[in-house]
């Protein structure tokens, strides 16, 4: 009899052991269910970032790799969007897409690769590796008929899905050492 009290009280503990427990795994599970505000936008954050990355690479290679211009468009960009540079900022669709039609008519053989991209949100960093010949007038530089190989990065900042703004990081004093402008030493 006495085993039987405590084989009892040994089975009434385990039920209310795994009563107790079932009622915090639904606790647990409800929690689960409702993500935090936090979470979700991060979530959000990472989708966009996904989407823009998207855009942005397929945008990218059709305007460089091949010649597509009219690529640089409000499909894709700002209206506003704004290229910054050392000099003076480059403003607007139209000028955005005057700047790199000298890309485009001052070499052949292009080769644009995004080497690796990441961001988070609306903000993507880009390094990227611009290949070509120098065979038409750059920017007012006659062609050399030298060959280029120049890794960069680019800041970009989308809004709305769209490009907004970019700013170009590269060796400029090895870009023009390999165009020929300035001797090697």
């Amino acid at each position: 009899m006495r085993l039987t009290k405590i084989y009892s009280s040994g089975m009434l503990m385990l039920l209310l052991l795994f009563s107790a427990s079932s009622c915090m795994n639904e606790e647990v599970e409800e929690t689960a269910m409702e993500p935090s505000p936090k979470h979700v936008a991060l979530e959000q954050a990472d989708n966009q970032l996904a989407d823009n990355l998207a855009m942005y690479e397929a945008v990218w290679d059709d305007i460089i790799n091949k010649g597509e211009i009219d690529k640089i468009n409000a499909t894709s960009f700002d209206e506003n969007v704004i290229l910054v540079a050392d000099t003076e900022n480059i403003v607007g669709i139209e000028g955005f897409k005057g700047y790199y039609q000298n890309y485009l008519t001052g070499f052949s053989d292009i080769s644009f690769t995004i080497v690796d991209v990441f961001g988070q949100g609306d903000k993507i960093v880009k390094h990227w590796n611009f290949k070509g010949t120098h065979s038409g007038d750059f920017f007012g530089i006659p062609a050399s008929g030298k060959t280029v190989d120049i890794d960069g990065v680019t800041l970009v900042l989308m809004k709305d899905g769209k490009i907004a703004q970019e700013r170009d990081f590269l060796d400029n004093l090895d870009f023009l050492k390999q165009l020929g402008l300035i001797p090697e030493e």
